[in-house]
């Protein structure tokens, strides 16, 4: 099941960060296919928790390099972040409380809705800005622990300048 197909348009200019994003809507595809109605159960656990996880290093890693650049429209992108993480927790509870029946396409649709106008607009912008900048700086993800009895994403994050 295609949830979220990969256009044109969400292209940043990027093609590492381009590469990451189509790999992020693949992990979301691949929740979308296991997710169901029925009562919770281990697989679609992980897959959920996964999920947010690898979206979350994801965006340390974007935020970090925000910040280091003194990127002039780091809240607002940061903010809109949080949207998305608020979106696949509330998802998770629901899910974990068995009350997710009838909510699988308004996650879904929430979901291609957020990545549509995140990726061409704030993404977009974020790395032409960047592209433009002085000796940027490489940071990639070291380590990532997930900590689901505490709810806690944990991430290491290792900064290589040129």
């Amino acid at each position: 099941m295609v949830v979220i197909a990969w256009k044109d348009e969400f292209c940043t200019g990027n093609p590492a960060v381009d590469h990451e994003h189509q790999q992020l809507i693949h992990g979301i595809n691949s929740v979308c296919e296991g997710i169901h109605d029925g009562p919770p159960d281990d697989e679609t656990r992980d897959r959920l928790g996964d999920l947010l996880a690898h979206i979350t290093a994801h965006f340390a890693l974007e935020e970090a390099v925000m910040r280091e650049q003194l990127y002039d429209e780091y809240q607002p992108h940061k903010d809109d972040h949080e949207v998305l993480l608020d979106h696949i927790r509330d998802i998770m509870c629901a899910y974990e409380a068995g009350v997710f029946a009838g909510r699988r396409e308004d996650f879904i649709k929430r979901l291609g809705d957020w990545f549509g106008g995140h990726f061409g607009t704030l993404d977009a912008r974020l790395h032409r800005v960047l592209g433009q900048a002085p000796d940027p700086v490489a940071m990639k993800i070291s380590k990532i622990d997930l900590d689901q009895g505490k709810n806690e994403i944990n991430v290491l994050l290792t900064t290589h300048g040129k």
